[in-house]
Order: C-alpha cells, then structure tokens, then sequence
C-alpha cells in the first residue's frame, strides 16, 4: 500500500477527487478568512464609494431636471425630451457601476489564487502581502477576464449588430408583429449559449495562470487552454458545482438576517383595530429592516464571490498535478532539503 501523500496545508498533494476540491475551499476560506475578507470588503468598499461619488454628482448637476419630469401639475404628463435628458444623465454614473463591478470581480479573480498558493503549502498569508499580490497581478487578470468575456459573447454580440437592424427596419415598414429576424435572434442566442459555456470553462483557469505563473492575457488563456484539454467535463463539473455550493451558502447565510430585519418591522405594522404607526416609527423600523437586509447581503457576498474563485483555483493546481507532476515540486517547496553543514 502507497504511503498517504503529504499535506503540508488545505489539500493532500496529490491529484484530487471532486470533494478534496470542495473541502480544500471550505478550508481555505477557514483558515484564511482574515486577508481574504480584508481584502475583498476594502475593495467593495472603495467600489460603493467611487459609485455613490458618482450618483451623488449625477444628482447634483441634474437636479433642474428632476422637477421637468416629476414634480407636475396634476394630469399633466412630462415630455419625452425630458425624460431622455434625464435618463442619459445617468448614463455616466452606469459606466462607472460598470467598470467598479468588473475591477472588482477582477481583483477578487486575482485574490483568490493568490491565497491558494500559501493555502496549498500551509503558509501564513497577511492582509498586506495579499492585497499587494493581487494588485500587482489586477491588470493580467484584469484583461484575462475581459479577452474571455469578448471570445465567449462574439457570437452574441454579431447576432445583435446583424438582427436588431433588420427587426427596426422590418417594423418600421410594416408594423405587423414580431418580424422573422426577432425569431432569427432567439435561435441563434440559444445555439450560441453551448459554445459559450465551453469557452468560459475552457479559460476558467487563466485568472489563476496570470497570478501563479505570472502570464499576460493572452499566455494565461492559452495555459488555461492546455490545462483543460482532455479534462473539460471535471473543470465544468466542479466549478458548475462550486457556483451551486456559493449560492446555496449565501442564501442560508442571509436568511438570519432576513428574519431578524422582519421582527424590525413587526412592531410598526398594523394592529387588529388598524391603526397605523407613528411616521417616525415607520422610518425607524424600515431603516433597521433595510441595514439588516444590506449587512446580510454584503456578509453572504464575500463568501459567494470568492468561494468559486478558490475552487477554480484549487482546479488549477490539480490539474497541473495531474499533467506536469506539480506535486513534487510543491513537496519539494514545503519540506526544503536541510543545508549541508560547513
């Protein structure tokens, strides 16, 4: 019988089964809930800030605006160039919701198989040498995601600039129900959705071969590429498996908060004999309903967003185990050979 391979930290260092993947994220998270929870709280708190800078400057430069639209005379309704002027005065603030949303979701690619890498060798990681770490690796990881993104939605996004056109003409001239380009466009969305899940798995592993290999964009895609050959039904299995475990978690960790915001409101709803509560018991109890419910949703995401991202990068390493014999050298890393004597 084989002696028991070594684990110096959250995993054996041997290839791995299905659960030892899973497991191995349960106990990173564990083990390295300070710099992983650190780092990814400072960065959505740097994201709500730069957005609710952002709202706050729509609101104030088109404040003029808001009466044109809402604040009418009784029956009478506000003109559409009122309304357009106000919704584009928001397009800005949605440009900036979107590139804080993916930076983030981008550092939290870069975080995690930082951690990985001393989770792997039982070493202690820090909230500095963390956040430095993936900051340093934010714009490989960065462009990683994007480029991905692109290859995966370049069917979509051909469809959409071929059949938006055509259903705008064909409904201009004719007015008679959905045009056939409308049904062109559904069918080719769902033929597109398996070539763009085959490509999302098949460059699941590039965030984590741009932080532990150091690659570009375009390097990491490719070694993403080779690690998954022969094995894309495990990668997509797992990680499938690792978003359904997330979303679970999170939901069961909102759930308390959701109850306890509940009984916030009970007290200012309305009794048998219908009377109502006083305005400022009303305000008081959705308040505390409303800071309950957000304290549970950003608790439940730090966990929804980085565990995935560790049980990819735990994929990472098995799979490089299983194709390039990565386990000795990760023994070699954790029980280095003593110096030889003077």
């Amino acid at each position: 019988m084989p002696p028991p391979a070594p684990q110096p930290g959250v995993i054996p260092l041997r290839p791995l089964a299905t659960g030892e993947v899973l497991g191995g994220a349960f106990g990173t998270f564990r083990r390295y809930w300070k710099p992983l929870i650190g780092v990814m709280a400072a960065v959505q708190g740097i994201a709500i800030l730069l957005v609710t800078a952002a709202l706050a400057l729509t609101v104030v430069v088109a404040y003029d605006r808001f009466g044109a639209v809402f604040d009418l005379a009784p029956g009478e309704s506000p003109e559409g160039s009122d309304v357009a002027a106000l919704f584009l005065s928001f397009v800005p603030a949605g440009v900036v919701l979107l590139l804080v949303m993916t930076v983030a979701a981008a550092m939290s690619s870069a975080l995690c198989p930082a951690v990985i890498q001393e989770a792997v060798l039982g070493r202690p990681a820090t909230f500095g040498s963390m956040w430095r770490r993936s900051c340093s690796r934010l714009p490989s990881v960065l462009g990683t995601v994007l480029l991905a993104s692109l290859i995966a939605g370049a069917p979509a996004l051909v469809l959409y600039a071929i059949c938006i056109p055509l259903i705008i003409m064909s409904t201009d001239l004719d007015g008679s129900g959905p045009p056939a380009a409308f049904g062109v466009l559904l069918l080719g969305l769902l033929l597109c959705v398996p070539f763009s899940v085959w490509i999302m798995a098949r460059f699941s592993l590039a965030p984590a071969a741009a932080v532990c290999e150091g690659l570009g964009p375009v390097g990491a895609l490719r070694r993403s590429a080779h690690l998954v050959r022969e094995g894309w039904w495990r990668v997509f299995g797992i990680s499938l498996l690792g978003y359904v475990v997330a979303s679970a978690a999170a939901y069961a960790i909102q759930m308390p908060f959701g109850f306890v915001g509940m009984f916030g409101l009970f007290p200012v709803l309305p009794g048998p004999d219908g009377a109502a509560a006083e305005p400022s018991q009303l305000v008081f109890g959705f308040l505390i309903y409303g800071v309950t419910m957000l304290l549970g949703i950003v608790i439940s995401s730090l966990f929804q967003f980085s565990y995935p991202q560790l049980v990819l990068a735990l994929l990472y390493v098995d799979q490089r185990m299983r194709k390039e014999d990565l386990a000795a050298t990760l023994t070699a890393a954790a029980h280095p050979a003593p110096a030889a004597a003077p």
